[in-house]
């Protein structure tokens, strides 16, 4: 029945009820009129259908490949495994390879639908991905707090500024007494990131840029490499003397045999991250394109749950929440994404 009809009917029954009051005695009935007698009763509305049941994880099907960073790689990895335990039956794959390789299998290869980053995305990444047809999107999903540590056997330092850790990076220090006379004379063994994470992109951004930068990192007499932060974390915790950094998730997985370092004085915490104190706080992200999430549901489905569901997750994770601002622009470039 129409708006329409409905109004009609409505303004019928009434004049009728109105007119029959005013021609009858006090006692009687006022008769019933004819539009009300065969007026059919007004049918329930159906409950509005939810416009976003369709990207419901047991509504989608199809597989989903990511790839990238080894930073966000646990957040990734937790998303797709709630994705799975709502319903969704295709396979998704996982793989932490570094934040540069990520970005060429999405870019040049053009063989994944999100690449996982512990940084924005290059200027140069970007005209590869165009080149084969794909306009990056770009959706902000955490904090990381970068995690300077040390053995849980290392009694002697707490502290670091940006400029010892240049100088241990850099080899211009090999020995610990060389940082600090109070500290043991012990060769300092030292592990990074290889130069495919984003991770050791942002470290010599961060600390290298005034001792050599990224050449001088990678020249680091005995220094240990590996884009596998599970490498980095079983040769630092193998040695009192060893020290590394990688994202916070990885030490809050192990702090029972790690130590992080406060960096100039700042403990990487919520409260310092949030505040922009702790120098070492980086954002996380995960890009597809408008187009992918298109032809794919699925992918389209997953990253409308990973999005949804951070904030249940993303400090048990290991990292912290990214600012309001940065959620509600991600919302809103999956919105114009899909259409909605």
């Amino acid at each position: 029945m129409s708006k329409l009809f409905r109004t009609f009917v409505f303004l019928a029954v009434v004049m009728s009820v109105v007119l029959a009051a005013c021609g009858a005695p006090a006692t009687e009935a006022p008769a019933e009129s004819p539009a009300e007698a065969t007026a059919a009763p007004e049918a329930t509305e159906a409950p509005a259908e939810d416009p976003m049941a369709m990207y419901a994880p047991d509504a989608v099907s199809g597989d989903i490949i990511t790839a990238g960073s080894s930073t966000v790689f646990p957040v990734t990895e937790r998303m797709a495994e709630l994705f799975q335990q709502e319903g969704y039956t295709g396979n998704i794959t996982v793989d932490s390879i570094g934040t540069g390789a990520g970005f060429e299998r999405f870019c040049v290869a053009g063989e994944s639908d999100i690449s996982n980053a512990s940084r924005p995305i290059k200027d140069s990444e970007v005209e590869q991905c165009q080149a084969i047809g794909r306009e990056p999107l770009e959706f902000r999903v955490a904090t990381d707090a970068l995690a300077v540590v040390v053995s849980m056997e290392n009694d002697f330092v707490t502290n670091l500024t940006l400029e010892q850790l240049g100088q241990i990076f850099s080899g211009e220090v090999t020995t610990w007494d060389q940082v600090d006379p109070s500290f043991p004379a012990e060769t300092i063994q030292v592990y990074s990131p290889g130069a495919d994470s984003g991770t050791f992109d942002y470290f010599v951004e961060a600390v290298m840029e005034d001792f050599g930068g990224e050449e001088a990192l990678l020249a680091r007499e005995g220094a240990q490499y590996s884009e596998d932060d599970n490498v980095l974390v079983q040769g630092v915790t193998g040695s009192p003397y060893a020290i590394g950094y990688f994202g916070y998730a990885y030490y809050v997985e192990n702090t029972g045999t790690l130590k992080a370092l406060n960096v100039e004085g700042v403990e990487p915490n919520q409260e310092d991250v949030d505040n922009g104190t702790y120098p070492l706080a980086r954002p996380l992200y995960i890009y597809s394109t408008a187009e992918i999430l298109q032809e794919k549901p699925q992918v389209a489905a997953f990253i409308y749950f990973y999005l949804t569901n951070l904030e249940d997750n993303i400090i048990d994770v290991g990292y912290f929440p990214a600012p309001a601002a940065e959620f509600e622009a991600a919302m809103n470039a999956w919105m114009s994404a899909v259409g909605k």
